[in-house]
């Protein structure tokens, strides 16, 4: 009868826990119902951006990324988001996709422009700039530097003297000084 009554208490005390593991996962995480309006957007690249990404304005979280898919025709990003109801887009409104610092995933941010009109619930946001690779930024710095040395300028120059070359213009007409 003892053993049976331990069974009990233990197999109520794992039940606890596994109940209060699953409050603690959903509360903190950022997946939440979807109840808010949906809007969509056209990219050309959307490395890193994923469902549940956050959808931030002026970097607070006001929604989340629901779809993204690849459309056929054009071969674009298509990306659907959802939106907090109580936020209204003004129809220059356009989003970008961002890191989230340095070694951060990516979010879409979205930058409210000054129109009266809104767009409507299931519209498009047609102002959008994709996401920028960082591998492709560093690779651009690496080359734009070996080319800068292979030019055969050290950045040394002798005393007194510039090897900075500084563009030069022809006037055309009389000089003010004639």
């Amino acid at each position: 009868m003892r053993t049976n009554l331990i069974e009990t208490i233990m197999g109520a005390v794992v039940l606890a826990v596994a109940v209060f593991f699953l409050v603690f996962a959903y509360t903190s995480s950022r997946v939440r119902p979807n109840g808010g309006n949906i809007f969509h957007a056209r990219f050309d690249r959307v490395d890193g951006l994923k469902i549940g990404s956050d959808v931030r304005m002026s970097g607070v979280k006001v929604g989340s990324v629901q779809k993204v898919r690849i459309d056929p025709k054009n071969f674009f990003a298509l990306v659907e988001l959802s939106v907090e109801p109580q936020i209204s887009l003004p129809k220059d409104t356009s989003a970008e996709i961002v890191t989230d610092g340095f070694l951060g995933g990516k979010y879409m941010a979205l930058v409210p422009g000054g129109d009266d009109e809104n767009i409507k619930p299931g519209g498009d946001i047609i102002y959008t700039q994709s996401s920028v690779s960082l591998e492709a930024m560093i690779g651009q710095l690496i080359f734009n530097n070996k080319s800068t040395k292979k030019e055969g300028d050290s950045g040394e120059g002798k005393a007194g003297h510039s090897s900075a070359t500084v563009p030069t213009t022809e006037a055309s007409g009389p000089s003010p000084n004639a």
